[in-house]
C-alpha cells in the first residue's frame, strides 16, 4: 500500500517514487521539512522545500484515506452487507469525502424517522413508492392495510413509507456527488447584515453580497466568515434546487404510471430540502474555508520570504554566518540588492587546523566580494563564532 502512496504523490509532483520514499522515511523518522531539504539533498534527490511539504500533507492524507477505509471496509462487513461492487468502489476512492458518502447507508445513525418507519412495517410501502411498482388502485387504500396502532392511519403510512425514501435517496453516492460537483459549479454565497449595527459597519460592503463558490477569492471568503462569526452578517448557499430535485426524480423514474407518484416526488424534495442539501451545504462551506487558510498560509510565507530576503542594509555588502559546531558554521553572502553572491560551511570551533583553514577561506571571500558588513547569529556557538570573527 506504501508503494501506491508513493507512486500516487510521485506522479504528482513528477518526480519518482523512490525520492518520495526516501522523504517519507526521513520524515517519520522525526526529521523537520527545512532539515531535509537542507542536509539530506543527496537522499532525497534534490527535493525543494515546497515538493517536501507536499509530501509531508499528503501522505498524512493518504495514510488517513487509508485508515479510514479499512474501518468502513471492517464496518460494512460487520454487519453483512459488503457486496463486490461496493467493494470496488471503496477500494477506488481517492479523497475521504468519497468513502463517506459510500459509507452514509452504512453508517450506523440516531434514531431517525426511517428508521422508526421500518420499526413500525412501513418498508414494503415504501418499496413500492420508490420502485413504481403500483400502477392501479388507490394509493390511500393499499396503504390501510399497513395501519396498527402505532400508524393509525393511511396518511400517517405514507408518511412513514415516505421518510425511508427520503433517507434511501439521501443517502445515495451517486446523488451526492452529483449535486457536490453541480453546487459548486452553479452555487452563490449570499450575505446580508444581521446583528448589531455597530458591528455591521465593518461589513458594508456585503450588505447585498453575492458571488459565485467557484469564483471566491480566498480573501473574500476568510472576510465573511469573520462577520458571519461576529453576527454581523448571515451566510447562505443558493442553488438551483428545484432543478436538482426535478433531475432526482426522473433518475428515479421506473414506471410513470405509478399511482404512487406525487408521493415519490414528494419525498425527493423532502430528502434534498431537509437532509441532502443541509450536509453538501456544510461540506462545500468547510472546503471553501480550508482551501482559503491554505492559500492565506502560503501568501504569508511568500511576503515573509520576500521580506526576509529584501536588503537588510541599503549599500552593503553582508556575510551572515550561522554558528553551529556538529554541522559546522553556515556561511552566506549577498550583495546589495540581497542577491547570494557565495555560500558554505565551515568548522571554526573544531580542532586548530580546521579553523586556520576557514579562516583563510573566509578571509579570501570577504577580500573577493568587497564585504562591507559581517552578521552573526546568537544560536549555538555564537560565542566561539565572536571570538573567531574577532581574530
Amino acid at each position: 500500500m506504501s508503494e501506491r502512496m508513493f507512486a500516487i504523490i510521485g506522479s504528482e509532483l513528477n518526480v519518482k517514487p523512490k525520492q518520495v520514499q526516501a522523504a517519507v522515511e526521513l520524515l517519520d523518522e522525526g526529521n523537520t521539512v527545512p532539515f531535509i531539504a537542507r542536509y539530506r539533498k543527496e537522499v532525497t534527490g534534490e527535493l525543494q522545500d515546497e515538493q517536501l511539504r507536499t509530501i509531508e500533507e499528503r501522505i498524512k492524507y493518504l495514510r488517513n484515506l487509508e485508515t479510514r477505509r479499512q474501518e468502513i471496509i471492517a464496518s460494512i462487513t460487520e454487519q453483512e452487507k459488503m457486496t463486490d461492487e461496493l467493494m470496488k468502489s471503496l477500494e477506488a476512492a481517492t479523497k475521504l469525502q468519497e468513502l463517506e458518502d459510500l459509507y452514509l447507508p452504512y453508517r450506523p445513525k440516531k434514531r431517525t424517522r426511517a428508521m422508526i418507519a421500518r420499526e413500525r412495517g412501513l418498508e414494503p410501502l415504501a418499496d413500492m413508492i420508490l420502485n413504481d411498482t403500483v400502477t392501479a388502485g388507490d394509493p390511500l387504500e393499499i396503504a390501510k392495510d399497513f395501519v396498527t396502532e402505532e400508524v393509525p392511519t393511511p396518511e400517517d403510512a405514507i408518511q412513514g413509507a415516505s421518510d425511508i425514501v427520503a433517507e434511501i435517496v439521501s443517502d445515495s453516492a451517486d446523488f451526492r456527488a452529483y449535486l457536490r460537483k453541480k453546487m459548486w459549479n452553479e452555487g452563490f454565497i449570499q450575505a446580508e447584515l444581521t446583528g448589531d449595527e455597530e458591528i455591521q459597519q465593518q461589513f458594508l460592503q456585503y450588505a447585498e453580497y453575492a458571488e459565485p463558490v467557484r469564483q471566491m477569492p480566498s480573501h473574500r471568503i476568510l472576510a465573511v466568515n469573520r462577520g458571519e462569526k461576529l453576527g454581523a452578517l448571515k451566510l447562505a448557499l443558493t442553488v438551483p434546487g428545484d432543478t436538482y430535485v426535478t433531475y432526482m426524480v426522473q433518475k428515479l423514474e421506473k414506471n410513470p404510471k405509478s399511482i404512487f407518484a406525487d408521493y415519490k416526488a414528494a419525498a425527493v424534495a423532502d430528502a434534498y430540502k431537509r437532509l441532502i442539501f443541509p450536509a453538501l451545504e456544510r461540506d462545500i462551506r468547510n472546503e471553501l474555508t480550508e482551501n482559503a487558510d491554505e492559500q492565506a498560509i502560503k501568501v504569508f510565507g511568500v511576503n515573509l520570504k520576500n521580506l526576509l530576503l529584501q536588503p537588510p542594509l541599503a549599500g552593503h555588502v553582508i556575510m551572515g554566518l550561522d554558528p553551529g559546531y556538529r554541522t559546522g558554521c553556515k556561511m552566506a553572502i549577498i550583495d546589495q540588492q540581497g542577491n547570494v553572491l557565495d555560500y558554505g560551511a565551515y568548522y571554526l570551533t573544531n580542532s586548530e587546523k580546521l579553523r586556520k583553514e576557514a579562516q583563510k577561506v573566509l578571509a579570501d571571500k570577504i577580500r573577493k566580494f568587497k564585504v562591507t558588513l559581517l552578521s552573526i547569529g546568537n544560536g549555538t556557538a555564537s560565542y566561539e563564532t565572536e571570538q573567531f570573527a574577532s581574530t
